[in-house]
C-alpha cells in the first residue's frame, strides 16, 4: 500500500504519513517489498541464499527505524507490531545465517 495507494487515502489508515514527503512514505514502501522479495527469490531459487538474512537484516532496521518513530509520536500500541516484525526477521537471520543455511545450486 505504501508503495502504490494515493497518500490522501493512505493517510486516513496511516497517521504517520502526514509526518514524512511522499518520497519517503513511497521509499518505505519499496524498500518493504524488496525486503520480502530478498526472503523468498533467493532461498526458493537457491540462487545466492545469502541474500535471504541480509535482506532480513534490511527488515531490521526498518522495524528499528519505525520503532524509534513510534515512541517519539507516543503510539505505543503500535509498538507490537514491529516487535513482532523484527523479531520474525531475526529468527529468519539467526535460521538461514546460523542454523539451517540454504545451500546454492
Amino acid at each position: 500500500m505504501k508503495a502504490t495507494q494515493p497518500i490522501e487515502q493512505l493517510s486516513l489508515s496511516m497517521s504517520w504519513v502526514k509526518d514524512f514527503s511522499t518520497g519517503m512514505v513511497r521509499f518505505i514502501g519499496l524498500s518493504e517489498i524488496l525486503g520480502v522479495i530478498g526472503l523468498l527469490l533467493p532461498s526458493l531459487l537457491r540462487i545466492k541464499p545469502i541474500l535471504t538474512p541480509i535482506a532480513a537484516l534490511g527488515l531490521i532496521i526498518v522495524m528499528i527505524a519505525a520503532f524509534v518513530y513510534h515512541i517519539l509520536n507516543a503510539e505505543y500500541a503500535l509498538l507490537g507490531v514491529n516487535i513482532f516484525l523484527g523479531a520474525i526477521a531475526g529468527f529468519i537471520v539467526w535460521g538461514r545465517y546460523k542454523q539451517i543455511p540454504i545451500q546454492e545450486k
